[in-house]
């Protein structure tokens, strides 16, 4: 039977396909104020920014491609069973082929209901228009989780943590929650390797291997240590 091997990945991991962080130095996100543009309540002051922000970022997410990064985790399939857990909103671990992904904060090439979050939707095109309805006669919003929503996949997310024979961690600066708590889940035996050009804060954990690089050379440093 193969070893688990479990990657929980963040921001960086996107970025080197030339997607931007998700929260610049200012708070600001692609010039956007984030409260502005990703909580429920900025969606029912004003759907129509909301709306057109998400459009935009999806047109960036479908015009990226993944990177070595994505295709080294990919690589990894032939040795071992590999959970890709992920707080990216784009689909490109899936493109590069990965086949066990779990995105705690939606796929923003999928649209939901606004009346019923478990009502999601595919996308044929890269825009949400404002009067395209659900099967319940609700305006469709991006697939997204903001920022004061429940996040309903980190229950399953720590289930796969805590069963981890080796945890790999890329692109995240641990800062948000629940997601930054899912290392805890990790057994405090089981090897854990972090993969980032500015490491965060691990000393509380053991059996910890620091990869301080960004994501394409840190993925390759990992494969050769697996090897």
């Amino acid at each position: 039977m193969k070893q688990r091997l479990v990657v929980l990945t963040g921001a960086g991991i996107s970025a080197e396909s030339g997607l931007r962080t998700f929260r610049d130095a200012d708070g600001l996100w692609e010039g956007y104020n984030i409260m502005d543009v990703a909580t429920p309540e900025a969606w029912n002051r004003n759907p129509d920014l909301v709306q057109k922000f998400y459009n935009e970022r999806r047109t960036q997410v479908l015009d990226a491609s993944p990177n070595a990064a994505h295709l080294g985790l990919v690589s990894l399939e032939e040795k071992f069973h590999v959970d890709i857990i992920t707080q990216n909103v784009d689909d490109l671990h899936e493109r590069a082929g990965s086949t066990n992904v779990l995105h705690l904060h939606g796929v923003i090439t999928k649209s939901q209901s606004s009346a019923n979050p478990g009502l999601t939707y595919t996308m044929e095109h890269a825009e949400i228009k404002m009067g395209d309805l659900c099967e319940l006669g609700s305006q469709l919003r991006p697939h997204v989780v903001w920022f004061g929503e429940e996040v309903p996949m980190i229950p399953i997310a720590a289930e796969i943590c805590s069963k981890a024979d080796i945890f790999v961690l890329i692109g995240t600066s641990l800062a948000v929650y629940p997601a930054a708590s899912l290392i805890d889940f990790v057994p405090d035996e089981v090897p854990k390797y972090i993969i980032d050009p500015n490491i965060p804060r691990v000393r509380d954990y053991n059996n910890v291997t620091i990869i301080e690089a960004k994501a394409v050379d840190g993925v390759k440093s990992l494969i050769e240590m697996l090897a």
